[in-house]
This record gives structure tokens, C-alpha cells and sequence, in this order.
């Protein structure tokens, strides 16, 4: 552990010289790389040189035994001695989980679509309900929401939603989401009083930058045509409305909710290049899903995540076996339990795998 701890702070003190050369500064591109490199390394590195610092003082607080001291100063050294082991052992732990592979993505914003499936109406209700739940959550996260395309329905709900989350680190925690969502619950129309079971589906794409992902513009056909909704104001009698197909991949992508045609084509290809880029990493990485899906099943959308059951105010983790008797607070945006749970989970998995290639 320590050879790689000693060859990250290299590279971190050769990413500092590149930073100054003038050479480099000129060049965008190889700056914001290196600017992104360093900053990816700057908490791994400042944990590392407290480590070696503390392990310095721990060194030379345990030599102190060796010099002829009374009692009350022996007694003192001791107690130094104890601190540090115990600050040495908490800055180790954290090495370790820095060491951990991160996945490239967790620093971008992410695009979120939720789709009712199973149950109809109920279905649709269902998607508007963690569409709202997660709205909640960004904004306690401090990070913004944007509606790129929807259909709602006329009960409050929606048959599709399309919606950016723009925040640091918001992939990170949004990605436990992707994957079949199930409700059972009472409807308001069920007049018997029976119980129902919905579902909703939940894809979380990681925005992806135009260098990330090459889409010629040859390759994408482009229609516009008038937005159509739940009525009264959100329908529009412009076309302003696009459609982008993907040839090669046939990927679909529709954007309505601006009154502007511009900025639903630029919405448009943000879900566009988020879509095509995940396609091609399951094609390209198809060998690496099955560790992925180890961590906490994040992989396939078509996979049942969650159980949110209303009678008993309970909603269940199934990846991870956790249940949780506060789905009104849940529903409310108070997800951080369940996030947390997941993501502890998930370093685990990616610790116990490192450790393995290692043995």
C-alpha cells in the first residue's frame, strides 16, 4: 500500500511542475486534464504526508522511553503514545478507503428518466412520487434540477420524466437508483381497500462531454415538430419540440419542455450523448459488469432495487438487505441512510476485490 501512497505523491509533485510549465498552460486540453488529475489526487496525498508525519512523532515519542525520565514525565510520554497510535490507526483507515478505485464518473452531474411500467395510472403516480422525491433530495444536497423532456398524466403523475441533476459529486449518489422500483399501496380509486403493486423504472446516465463520446453530426437525424401535453399552457403551437435518432445505435431522444427549439436540441443531445456513451461502455465493458453489479447492483435498470410498501410505512433495500421504517420521511427527500448504506456497501465490495488482486 504504502509502494502506491509513495507513487501517488510523485506523480502529484510532477503534475505541480507540468502545472507551471508554460508549455502546458497554453495548451487547454493537457490543462484541464492535469488541473482534474491533481485535484482527484490532492485529498489521497494530504492524507498520506499526515500519515508519515504523525508516524514521525509516534517514532520519536516511543524513543523518549529509552531516556531516564520520573514517573509523572514517563506517564505523559504514555499517554502521547496512545493518542497518536490511535490517530495513526484512524488516518491508515483512510488511506485505505482513498486507495479504493473511484468510478470515473462519480464527479458529474446526471441525467435521470423514470418511467412508470407496471400498474397504469397507479404506475404514473408512482413515477411522479420519486420524481418528486428526488427533487427533494437534490435541493437538500444543494444541487439543481432541470426538466428536459416529460409526460405527464392527468392525475399528478407521469408516464415519462427527463430530468438533469446539475451538483458536484451527484452521479455519486444517484446511481443506486438505476432499476425497477415496486410500490405496493392502497390506490385512491381502489374503493375495496386492496392492496396494489406498481412499478416504476429509474435509469441514472452520467452527463458525458462532447470529447468523451464521438457522435458525428452526420450520424444524428433531427426533427422538430409541435409539444403536446397534459393541456392548457404546456401545449405549444410552435415547433419547438426535437427529436434526435442516433443512426448507428438507434437511440431515440425527445425534448419538449423548453419553449425554445435551440435549447431542446441542446437538452436533446445531452441525453443523447449520455445514452450512445452507455451503450458503448456496456458493449466495450461487458466483461467488468458482473463486478459491478457485486458492489450493489447498479448496472441493469431492469432490476428490482426497492420495495416501497405504504401499509407499513417500510421501504426495502433488496441489494443490501435494508429495511427502513420511515418511507414518509423517504418520500420526503431524506434519503441519506439508504445513499450511505449503499455506498458503504459498494467500498466495501471494491476494498475486499482489491485486496484479492493484491493476495
Amino acid at each position: 500500500m504504502f509502494d502506491r501512497l509513495q507513487s501517488v505523491e510523485d506523480r502529484y509533485d510532477r503534475l505541480n511542475e507540468l502545472l507551471s510549465d508554460p508549455d502546458i498552460v497554453s495548451d487547454t486540453n493537457k490543462l484541464r486534464d492535469y488541473s482534474k488529475e491533481q485535484s482527484d489526487l490532492q485529498e489521497t496525498v494530504e492524507t498520506y504526508r499526515e500519515y508519515k508525519d504523525l508516524t514521525t512523532q509516534l517514532t520519536e515519542a516511543k524513543a523518549m522511553f529509552d531516556e531516564k525520565m520520573d514517573a509523572d514525565m514517563r506517564e505523559m510520554v504514555k499517554e502521547e503514545v496512545n493518542e497518536l497510535e490511535q490517530q495513526v490507526s484512524v488516518v491508515e483507515e483512510r488511506l485505505h478507503k482513498l486507495l479504493i478505485p473511484k468510478d470515473p464518473n462519480d464527479d458529474k452531474n446526471v441525467i435521470m428518466e423514470i418511467r412508470g411500467a407496471a400498474g397504469g395510472d397507479e404506475a404514473a403516480l408512482f413515477a411522479g412520487d420519486l420524481y418528486r422525491m428526488y427533487t427533494r433530495f437534490a435541493e437538500s444536497n444543494g444541487w439543481k434540477i432541470q426538466v428536459m423532456d416529460s409526460n405527464p398524466t392527468g392525475l399528478g403523475g407521469f408516464k415519462e420524466i427527463v430530468f438533469m441533476i446539475t451538483g458536484k459529486g451527484a452521479y455519486s449518489k444517484m446511481k443506486y437508483e438505476n432499476g425497477a422500483h415496486r410500490v405496493q399501496r392502497v390506490p385512491e380509486t381502489e374503493s375495496g381497500g386492496r392492496i396494489h403493486t406498481s412499478t416504476a423504472t429509474v435509469a441514472c446516465l452520467p452527463e458525458v462531454e462532447e470529447v468523451e463520446v464521438d457522435i458525428h453530426e452526420n450520424d444524428i437525424r433531427t426533427d422538430t415538430y409541435a409539444s403536446s401535453g397534459a393541456g392548457g399552457q404546456s401545449v405549444n403551437t410552435t415547433m419547438s419540440a426535437v427529436r434526435l435518432t442516433h443512426l448507428p445505435t438507434n437511440t431515440v431522444v425527445t425534448c419538449q419542455d423548453e419553449k425554445s427549439q435551440i435549447k431542446n436540441k441542446a437538452s436533446a443531445m445531452k441525453v443523447l450523448r449520455a445514452r450512445v456513451y452507455e451503450k458503448f461502455q456496456q458493449e466495450a465493458q461487458a466483461e467488468y459488469d458482473a463486478v459491478r453489479k457485486s458492489a450493489v447492483g447498479t448496472g441493469d435498470r431492469s432490476e428490482r432495487i426497492r420495495t416501497y410498501n405504504f401499509p407499513q410505512n417500510r421501504v426495502t433495500d433488496h441489494r443490501i438487505g435494508l429495511t427502513i421504517q420511515k418511507l414518509d420521511q423517504i418520500l420526503q427527500g431524506k434519503m441519506d441512510e439508504i445513499v450511505d448504506a449503499l455506498i458503504v456497501e459498494e467500498q466495501s465490495a471494491r476494498m475486499e476485490s482489491l485486496n484479492n488482486d493484491q493476495a
